[in-house]
Formats: C-alpha cells, structure tokens, sequence
C-alpha cells in the first residue's frame, strides 16, 4: 500500500473519519479517542492530546505508537494504515487482524518465558549457577535505575526461562536455590512490567514470583511474593485489596526477617493512604523504621530498603502526596531528593513529578513548573510509564492554571513526554 503523503491538504483520510463520527475539531477526536482507549486498553490514565492528533492530521502524521494504534481502532474500526498513516518500512500492516488478535499475540510475548512446556532434558545442575544468577540480578537491579524497564524486560525474562529449564531437572539444595533465584528473577520481570505501566503484565509475573515462592517454601520469599502483589493492587488504586495481601504476609511476623517485614509494613501503609488513613500510615511507617537497622540479610533480593536514601520518607512522602497533603509532601521530598545519587536517574524522575505535584496541591504553580522541566527529561530518556503516569497527574493537578502562562508552558513541558511515540 502507499503511503500517506498529500503535501497541500495533510491526512484528508483521518479527518474525514473524524468528520463521519461527528468530531468537527481535533479536540474532539482527541477525547473521543482518548474514550475509546481508556475502554479498549483497561487504562484510565491513557490520552491522546489534541496536540498529537493535529500531528496525525497533518501531512507528515508518522507512525502512531501501538497503545495509540488500539485507540484508533476502538474509535474508528479501521487500523491506522487504513487512517492515512505512512507504514514504517518492512512492517506488515494490521489490517486483517482484530484488537483480540493484538491481545492475543502480546498475551503470549509476556507468558512465553513463564510458560515454556514440554520436557528438559536430563542434564547436571552445578550449584555454582546459584550464584552466577544472583550476581546477574544485582547487575540488573543497577541497571534498571538507569536505564528503565523497556532495555531490560526481554533479557530478564529469558533468564527466568532459563532458570525455570534448571530447575526442572535439579535436585537437593541445587533446586531450592534455583527456585529461591527464580522467585527473585520473577519478581524484577513484575516489577519491570509494572514500571512500564503493563498491570496485567505485572500482575501475571507477581504470580508466577508467588509460584515459584511456595515451591520454595521459604517463609522469607513467600512474604516477599505477597508484598510484590500487594504493589500491583497499589497502582490499581486497591487500599483494601494492598491490606488483605500486607496482613497475610505478616501474619506469622515473627518468622520473618527484618527486611521482609519493612517491605509489608510499608507497603501496608500505601494502603491505609488509599483508603485516607493518614494515622495508620504513620503508624506504619514509624513501626517499619524501628526495624530498618536490624536489615542485615544476605538475601539477593528487595534490598531497595539498603540501597534507597531516605527509603521510608520516599513512602511517607508519597502518601502524603496520594492523600492530598501537598505542603508535608513538598517538604520530604525537598529533603529525599538531596540524598538521591546520580545513579538512580529513574528514581530521581519519579521523586520530582511527585514533588512537582506536591507543589501544585500547595497552591505553588511556578515551583511545579520549576521541578517538572527535569522530570519530564528524565521520563523521555527512560521511557518509564510509571513516570509519565506520575507526569499525568501532575497535569490533572495543575488544571486551575492551565489557561494561564504557566499553565501554557507545563503543557509545552510535557508534550515530549505524553507524545512521545
């Protein structure tokens, strides 16, 4: 088919879909899509903004992103290659498949490391692989702070597969080890989904962590898998559902190292900020810092509690922020991000949108504006959805001011990053 190139009238194609569903201007489409894909992609933060679909209108409109694509297609029935898009060279275009094949196919890219079938066959283990995979994980973890979760999810993912092959045909310690590495290496795969804003992704992978828990049977990692599923509830805005998971994986809190315990009490508290508990989130806080000195594992593992300046007041920091506590949340962050190192680029990002928000519940545009310029660099460098979520709603916060000049500017200031395609 060929592309798209109509120099003089721009992509007459995508405006007369607009004009048969009764759009008479971009800014309409741009919510009708918008509509549309929050439905099709279960996504309630998903926005085409109109700045976007007067670039699609235009007579360079590119290639649409495939979130977008879906978008399009829940709103018009047609893929964009059918809307006047120009198709990237060597891609095969959409047009005969379904938004259930598109489903479909990424169902099976996140499943396939997880779900590998058939037999393996017989092989020796060496138990020094244990340890291999372990140094491998720490290596991932640095690099997930600097680069993001797109660059790793593929490569993370076909080392679970390979470990889940090894344990397979392990047996004695060698096995227990593999599947205690295994539960660690799910978890960053979860984690990595999650921070790419894929929450079906995340949650599948946080139980494929729990899975691999249990088999285990090790106290330590079940508590572990139970927090893990616990963050997912979190982004999906669930306090009760955040509760449920904390108390089951405190339950017998005395078998529990010191660790696991600041993991499920602090994520507890997230909870208790979702359902607008600021006491128990203090509460929980305050009991998770009197343990944070006792954490001296030498587990592989969630050691973000060690490696993170300031980890509880990042927590307190944001449920403050998620409970409408801009000038408190303003202040800790003020404080966390002076500790935060170069090498936590990613984090750095999202601190910054939280306390650009913080600022702008506080009723100090200006200083938003101020934090976001950065935060919005770091989130197009990184490619985190976590961060453009975090972006998102920061946009949402500063709408009493979106008609004035800051307003105007936060808007040029984030396009990069709500665009970004």
């Amino acid at each position: 088919m060929a592309p798209h190139t109509d120099p003089v009238h721009g992509n007459d194609r995508l405006r007369a879909a607009r004009l048969k569903r009764g759009w008479r201007s971009g800014e309409a489409a741009a919510k009708g899509v918008s509509a549309a894909g929050r439905k099709a992609l279960d996504d309630p933060y998903f926005e085409v903004s109109p700045r976007t679909w007067r670039r699609w209108e235009s007579s360079r409109p590119g290639w649409p992103r495939e979130d977008y694509a879906i978008a399009l297609h829940a709103a018009f029935g047609r893929w964009p290659e059918d809307l006047g898009f120009d198709v990237p060279e060597g891609m095969r275009p959409a047009r005969d498949e379904t938004v259930d094949d598109v489903q479909r196919r990424t169902f099976i890219s996140v499943t396939a490391a997880a779900l590998s079938a058939g037999p393996t066959p017989p092989r020796h283990v060496d138990p020094a692989l244990i340890t291999y995979f372990q140094e491998q994980l720490e290596g991932h973890y640095r690099a997930d702070m600097l680069l993001g979760p797109h660059d790793l999810i593929g490569t993370v993912s076909a080392q679970y597969q390979l470990i889940d092959r090894l344990i397979r045909v392990a047996a004695g310690e060698t096995r227990r080890g593999l599947l205690r590495v295994g539960a660690a290496y799910a978890a960053l795969v979860g984690w990595l989904y999650q921070d790419a804003g894929d929450l079906g992704a995340a949650a599948f992978w946080r139980g494929i962590t729990q899975d691999v828990a249990m088999r285990s049977r090790d106290a330590q990692l079940i508590g572990y898998s139970l927090v893990n599923q616990a963050q997912v509830r979190t982004d999906l805005g669930d306090g009760l559902g955040v509760t449920d998971l904390c108390d089951a994986a405190l339950e017998d809190e005395q078998r529990l190292a010191p660790k696991v315990r600041v993991m499920a009490l602090q994520q507890r508290a997230h909870g208790a900020s979702l359902t607008g508990d600021r006491s128990a989130v203090d509460r929980l806080i305050d009991n998770a810092a009197v343990l944070l000195d006792r954490v001296d594992d030498e587990l592989p593992w969630g050691n973000a509690c060690r490696r993170t300046p300031g980890y509880l007041e990042v927590q307190r920091a944001t449920c403050y922020g998620r409970l409408g506590l801009g000038a408190e949340a303003g202040g800790l962050w003020a404080q966390v991000l002076g500790a935060v190192p170069a090498t936590a680029r990613r984090d750095r990002g999202v601190y910054l949108a939280r306390q650009a928000t913080a600022a702008a519940t506080a009723g100090d545009p200006d200083q938003a504006l101020s934090v976001a310029r950065e935060a919005a660099q770091i989130a197009v460098d990184t490619g985190s959805i976590r961060m453009r979520r975090e972006l998102t709603t920061l946009e949402r916060t500063m709408r009493p001011w979106q008609d004035a000049a800051v307003g105007q500017e936060l808007a040029d200031v984030l396009a990069p990053v709500t665009e970004r395609g």
